[in-house]
């Protein structure tokens, strides 16, 4: 265990522990651990605002960032949403998408809804087959993306009022952090994983927001790779944020 004060948390009640080693969810030869911040009920927007700055990130009330051994290839990132422009594939996945009368966007509450679980389902077992999420009940899906402690989102589109994404993101003093996002997988050309980035970095800018975190990239991983695709980006190097080279 160690005391608060290694996060820069010198006020809040938090103690860090690392956990044994488990198999890593990206690079298939490696072993993972995570250093987790307890306990949950003390992580607040002002502390996990805090904690993300140096890396962590949540699922559901667990609050975490790597600590592996020998390894460092997890590389917290956040896209500069102010700065941000889009290229041109993404400038085309934002007309078709924003087409008028096309998308529906809504905030929902952040409580059970079995048409969202029933959409999750569809899509971990058609991208993370085999993988344990493609396994998760309706308990372990409220865990993970419905139990927060933080001013948390739950945001809704529909195409024809047929719903083909949800995403949960995390609304901090200075920026947006996205949790995760799924949506239909049966339709593959849609793009609609790169257009919820694109509508979050939005939302920013709309807001006035300087940042979207959007967790940790990894070159090596087709699952991580594409976030490197949202310049200008920041990337966390021994605890500085730096501009990640193109």
């Amino acid at each position: 265990m160690s005391n608060a004060q290694e996060a820069g948390l010198p006020d809040a009640l938090l103690q860090f522990y690392t956990t044994a080693p488990y198999p890593c969810s990206y690079l298939s030869d490696r072993q993972a651990r995570s250093q987790v911040a307890i306990p949950p009920e003390h992580i607040d927007t002002a502390v996990y605002s805090v904690l993300i700055q140096r890396g962590f990130r949540r699922s559901g009330q667990f609050t975490y960032r790597p600590r592996c051994d020998g390894c460092a290839r997890c590389v917290p990132v956040r896209v500069r949403a102010l700065d941000f422009a889009p290229d041109r594939t993404q400038r085309k996945v934002v007309n078709r998408l924003n087409k008028p009368g096309l998308m529906q966007v809504r905030e929902c509450s952040l409580t059970f809804n079995p048409e969202h679980y029933a959409l999750y389902r569809a899509y971990q077992q058609s991208r993370h087959a085999k993988g344990g999420m493609d396994e998760d009940d309706a308990d372990q899906y409220t865990q993970f993306l419905l139990n927060s402690g933080v001013d948390t989102r739950l945001i809704e589109f529909r195409v024809e009022d047929r719903l083909v994404m949800v995403s949960v993101m995390d609304v901090l003093p200075d920026g947006l952090s996205a949790v995760y996002t799924f949506y239909d997988p049966t339709d593959c050309k849609a793009s609609y994983g790169t257009y919820a980035v694109l509508w979050q970095i939005i939302q920013c800018q709309h807001n006035n927001l300087p940042y979207l975190y959007l967790g940790y990239w990894i070159a090596e991983s087709e699952k991580m790779a594409y976030k490197s695709r949202f310049q200008p980006m920041d990337m966390l190097e021994d605890g500085h944020w730096i501009k990640m080279p193109t």
